[in-house]
């Protein structure tokens, strides 16, 4: 199906969602771009999740308008051709994988094939266990193989790779990237900091209900104007460290220092005319975890 050059995957204008006298999202507007990948990211309570269910038409906003494809989100027209990845699904705990991602595939057109699905959720070897007696990680990767049974346009990742080993996140990573160079356009929600840096062409930080800050992830570090000086020692004063000219926030873990400083050249300089044995040293910029806590602290 082809959609004209304005027509938005997804948008939200101005949602406002309040229980009672507590708002929980207020005013928030979010769009994402046909072929892009937008990470939306707040702590815990920022408004996310609720957010996210806006969105998809599973939640009643108290004012404000979503367009998925320019259709309702609830229409057939934009449900065919979204691909949803929740925290928790609620599937029935008896069917076997290869069972469900059968029946998932009869509710779209034009579905890809069950086999192509099962193995970029890494399943193949599990098509015959039962969904109860998945792991964690297991059944988050079955979650991933329901998504894209159906050959989204679109595709909501909810908090994917929780409960994933390191090596399985790193192969979710290839497939999303995979599905991004196909020109898919993916929201993303998660509290992995490094995978929103590493996926993401955009990022939306929300706090509180409301949106404080959007970018690309190289815009979003920049806002932490100053750099981290890490090094190495066998030994150190704290309180020495956090004498230095220029340093706001020192950090020791284990023999790994960390100082945040607007001025690094100065604070190098003291550092290495001071009194401590200082090994690998580097000069960085700010990481998109410390642009995250300056942003909803």
């Amino acid at each position: 199906m082809s959609d004209s050059p304005q027509t938005l995957p997804v948008s939200l204008e101005h949602a406002s969602k309040r229980y009672g006298a507590t708002t929980v999202v207020d005013d928030f507007s979010f769009e994402a771009r046909p072929g892009e990948t937008v990470a939306l990211l707040g702590p815990n309570g920022a408004g996310k999740t609720t957010s996210i269910s806006m969105m998809l038409g599973l939640k009643h906003m108290t004012s404000g308008q979503a367009r998925i494809f320019d259709h309702m989100p609830t229409s057939t027209e934009a449900r065919v051709r979204t691909g949803i990845m929740l925290q928790e699904s609620g599937l029935p705990a008896t069917l076997k994988v290869r069972e469900i991602v059968e029946l998932f595939s009869r509710f779209y057109p034009h579905p890809i094939s069950n086999a192509e699905a099962i193995e970029a959720a890494m399943l193949t070897d599990k098509t015959e266990r039962r969904i109860a007696d998945l792991s964690g990680g297991e059944r988050q990767r079955l979650y991933f193989a329901l998504a894209i049974i159906g050959e989204p346009d679109l595709l909501f990742l909810d908090e994917p790779t929780v409960g994933m080993d390191v090596t399985a996140r790193g192969i979710f990573w290839d497939r999303i990237r995979q599905m991004h160079a196909r020109g898919k356009t993916i929201v993303l929600t998660t509290h992995y900091l490094e995978e929103a840096d590493a996926l993401a062409d955009r990022i939306v930080v929300m706090n509180k209900g409301v949106q404080v800050a959007e970018g690309t992830p190289a815009e979003i570090k920049a806002t932490v104007m100053g750099k981290v000086v890490r090094f190495h020692t066998p030994s150190v004063n704290a309180a020495t460290l956090r004498a230095l000219p220029g340093v706001e926030e020192a950090t020791l873990t284990d023999h790994t220092v960390e100082l945040f400083t607007r001025t690094p050249e100065i604070t190098v300089k003291a550092l290495l005319n001071g009194p401590t044995i200082v090994q690998d040293l580097e000069v960085g910029g700010g990481t998109l975890e410390d642009a995250f806590v300056r942003l909803t602290a």
